[in-house]
């Protein structure tokens, strides 16, 4: 693999030392001294000008500071009479982690002025065969895995399509427009570079190989390749694997050798740096076939959706989905944050069975409409239950109830409960950057009506959603990993909820499937479920939630701007359907 160089950054260190002689302007050690900070500042001009051969030692000083960047430390070891020792060091690399550290020895004589005697290995090792460059070593490139031993991302070749300000743009974006590149993002993207080229695409060799001599021959078109870690399936794509690709690139850079080569008329001589050790395999916990099930169950979906599913005895990570919408925003479905409406009943019910004698049996008021604390709260069109148990107020979800159940709690109640399922817990995970939610205090009666039905100053995100589900059917919270045998390191210790209570919450998730809001998907067996709707806004859009348990499988689909939790439901029965 191939690694943009980085050119270091140049410090200056003399040390004097003392020789026992006299240290005027004619003598030695002054000109090494002169000499070793002209190479320390990078200045070849005046480098060379203090040797005896300045026309052959300018181009050569040129050449090494353009190709290995700034000296970052030259200093004379010692002298003896006209000779002298430098010591140098250079960095290279990331953040300067290479070092390539040698002494070299050289001469100064008095020829009508005191100049170095010009030999290129007095400046570095090597540099008398030819030009010296710089290059990370890699071993073979390692491969991300997916949970099956399948490859999920290789190194891949791909070619950027560079245009500057002279090419005919309609022409370019006629062979591109499949792509999407079209004239308009071509002339707004080269009025922002001010006269410099743009890169318009960087294609697969699938993408460029049916355009690239159409291409080729365009004026102001370049074609460079280069290499990078790509998913094998391109329509697996997606900010969500950005954790995997970083993880790789953090592996391979720490595992990379590096070579200073000399180029010589007979080819490269390496001169110095060490070989890369072995990079392993990086083994994600995605299961493809899900992964794909879910991608698929996303693709009708006009707005931005998101699927993410956990193993809960685990906490690994089986799918992210997101569909294109979801994509052009980012990975909203590890970090994107929204209010999860009903689906957070689930932890209201927990804060409310934990928080004294109420049980499913519990017989609860729902009306159709309630007033509490000033807050107008309304069922889904207005529905009217009478009196019931509170596990049929949970499976057919009535507002009314959980608002009278949280206006009751204390102000950290549910904040607690949301804690004991994950949801407000942060995870330091390797390969993945998550939020899972926040579930302030509600000090006022007023908030904790907003929060019992997941409104007001709650947020979750999909990922926070599904470890939700994941926790109740786990038990506890479970750390997450999307890298076999890599969990995720809490910022706190969730505590685990009462075994009666989530016992409790799986039965009316069962409920909520085969007689309550999810009853799309009664021909699942045994799958439990919450639906949710989440008003923003001015109250006239609504998000759709799912989440749901099924087996050792957790998960939680999100529908932005949906209206109702229905294609969320849908989504989740497309995804569920196919993989049964």
């Amino acid at each position: 693999m191939r690694i943009p160089r980085k050119a270091s950054i140049l410090v200056v260190v003399l040390a004097a030392l003392p020789l026992g002689c006299s240290s005027g302007p004619d003598q030695p050690q002054t000109v090494a001294e002169s000499f070793a900070a002209a190479l320390t500042s990078g200045d070849a001009s005046a480098a060379a000008a203090m040797t005896d051969a300045p026309e052959q030692a300018g181009p050569v000083l040129s050449a090494l500071f353009d190709n290995l960047g700034k000296n970052d430390t030259v200093r004379v070891a010692s002298t003896d009479d006209d000779s002298f020792t430098l010591e140098s060091t250079w960095k290279f690399g990331p953040d300067g982690r290479n070092e390539w550290t040698y002494t070299s020895t050289g001469r100064a004589a008095d020829d009508n002025g005191w100049k170095i005697d010009w030999n290129p290995q007095t400046v570095a090792p090597g540099l008398d065969l030819g030009p010296l460059s710089y290059s990370p070593v890699v071993a073979k490139p390692a491969r991300v895995l997916d949970a099956s031993g399948g490859e999920l991302m290789t190194e891949q070749v791909v070619t950027l399509v560079t245009v500057a300000p002279d090419a005919d743009l309609g022409a370019v974006a006629g062979v591109l427009a499949p792509q999407g590149v079209t004239v308009a993002g071509l002339q707004a993207e080269l009025g922002a570079a001010q006269g410099k080229s743009i890169t318009a695409v960087a294609l697969r060799e699938a993408d460029i190989a049916p355009v690239r001599a159409a291409l080729t021959g365009m004026r102001g078109v370049g074609l460079t390749p280069q290499t990078r870690l790509l998913t094998v399936d391109k329509a697996l794509a997606g900010p969500t694997v950005a954790g995997l690709a970083q993880l790789w690139q953090e592996q391979t850079d720490a595992t990379a050798g590096w070579a200073v080569r000399a180029r010589t008329p007979e080819g490269t001589q390496r001169i110095a740096g060490p070989d890369a050790k072995p990079s392993a395999d990086i083994a994600a916990t995605l299961d493809i076939d899900l992964q794909n099930a879910a991608e698929d169950a996303l693709t009708p979906i006009t707005t931005p959706a998101a699927i993410v599913a956990l193993r809960p005895s685990t906490g690994e990570v089986l799918a992210l989905a997101q569909n294109a919408p979801a994509d052009a925003e980012g990975a909203i479905a590890l970090t994107g944050l929204y209010p999860p409406g009903s689906t957070f009943k689930t932890v209201t019910v927990s804060a409310a069975l934990q928080a004294g004698d109420l049980t499913p049996d519990t017989v609860l008021p729902c009306p159709g409409r309630a007033t509490i604390e000033g807050r107008t709260i309304p069922n889904d069109n207005g529905f009217d239950l009478g009196m019931v148990p509170l596990h049929t107020a949970f499976a057919r979800s009535c507002n009314t109830t959980m608002a009278e159940l949280g206006v009751t709690l204390p102000a950290d109640a549910l904040t607690a409960a949301a804690l004991q399922l994950g949801l407000g817990v942060d995870y330091v995970t390797p390969g993945l950057t998550t939020v899972t939610g926040k579930v302030p205090p509600a000090e006022t009666p007023a908030q904790r009506v907003e929060s019992s039905i997941g409104q007001g100053t709650v947020t979750a995100s999909p990922f926070g959603m599904a470890l939700v589900a994941a926790s109740l059917a786990n038990g506890s919270a479970p750390a997450p990993s999307i890298v076999r045998g890599r969990p995720g390191t809490p910022d706190r210790a969730p505590v685990a909820v009462p075994p009666t209570v989530t016992s409790q919450i799986e039965t009316m998730m069962a409920e909520t499937v085969t007689a309550g809001t999810a009853t799309a998907l009664r021909d699942i067996p045994g799958l439990l479920g919450k639906t949710g709707t989440a008003e923003y806004l001015d109250d006239t859009h609504a998000h759709g939630w799912f989440v749901g348990i099924d087996g050792d499988l957790a998960f939680a689909v999100f529908v932005a701007d949906a209206g109702s939790s229905g294609p969320a439901v849908e989504a989740a029965g497309r995804m569920l359907r196919v993989t049964r």
